[in-house]
């Protein structure tokens, strides 16, 4: 006699055994679902593929008896109370999914492929738009949209998390109307500094005025940023870092020069990074050669 075989005649006894104790004491209508529940669990274990016992019919089976029958724990035999409680819960789900996704669906009209596809590829062409100029640009095309729409679309495109490229396309746009200044150190064989100043042009790399001083201050920044435009006009956009000699008077002057004064972020020498490399072949070509008396 096999394993299975025990386990069958184990519950036929059992089951004998219980409907004997439960016809004294019970209701011909518990008798029949109780006999019914048991007849069930007999034949899924009679199934010819062990492996697969419960089916969705047996399932939807202890679900509805569930429902009708508050005596239903009393023979499940095969599975827990709570598997079933489970069963019925992912029927609960799967119904709403499917009612969900048979409805009609309301509110507003949704954007069209062809309009997403515009609006990435406006992004992807000019990153530093927003929402109000792609609006107004799709509204000049025909398109007619909210802007909440095009920022909700704005938020789904992903973005870079580097902010150095939205930096690095100021710099190529502008880079004919971009000047630099900036200073750097120098010692001398007496243990002295001198501050050495340069103004640059970022079209040819040009270097518009460089001088040297023992005691750097606003009025003296003033008069080299005079001579750098004596005889043109200043450049559009002004880089320059947050040293403590650039003050409010500096900042005033150029602004007045009719240059866009534009400070760089705080420890970023990168984003004037032409400067600072010219700062670094200086000292390599020329500085490290020579003597540097008092």
């Amino acid at each position: 006699m096999g394993r299975s075989d025990k386990i069958l005649a184990m519950i036929v006894s059992l089951r004998h055994l219980l409907g004997w104790i439960f016809s004294i004491v019970s209701s011909p209508e518990n008798l029949i679902l109780e006999n019914l529940a048991l007849r069930q669990q007999l034949l899924a274990l009679r199934a010819k593929r062990p492996q697969r016992r419960l089916t969705a019919r047996h399932k939807l089976f202890w679900v509805m008896l569930r429902k009708v029958w508050s005596g239903w724990r009393n023979p499940l035999i095969l599975v827990t109370p709570r598997t079933v409680t489970g069963w019925h819960r992912a029927g609960f789900r799967l119904y709403w999914k499917w009612l969900s996704r048979a409805r009609q669906r309301g509110g507003r009209k949704p954007v069209s492929k062809e309009i997403r596809t515009l609006i990435f590829l406006m992004v992807a062409e000019n990153p530093t738009w927003g929402a109000p100029r792609i609006h107004g640009e799709l509204l000049k095309l025909g398109f007619h949209l909210s802007e909440a729409t095009v920022s909700r679309w704005l938020r789904r495109i992903p973005r870079t998390p580097d902010p150095a490229n939205r930096w690095l396309i100021f710099l190529k746009n502008h880079r004919e109307s971009i000047a630099a200044m900036n200073f750097f150190t120098v010692p001398t064989l007496t243990f002295g500094v001198l501050y050495c100043f340069f103004v640059m042009a970022h079209d040819r790399r040009k270097i518009l005025c460089f001088n040297v001083t023992r005691n750097p201050n606003a009025p003296w920044i003033v008069q080299q940023l005079r001579e750098a435009w004596s005889y043109a006009p200043a450049h559009g956009f002004l880089l320059f870092d947050h040293d403590s000699k650039f003050g409010r008077d500096v900042v005033s002057a150029v602004k007045e020069m009719g240059s866009r004064p534009t400070r760089t972020a705080f420890r970023s020498p990168w984003q004037n990074g032409i400067a600072e490399r010219w700062v670094g072949s200086c000292r390599r070509d020329l500085l490290d050669h020579v003597d540097r008396p008092e």
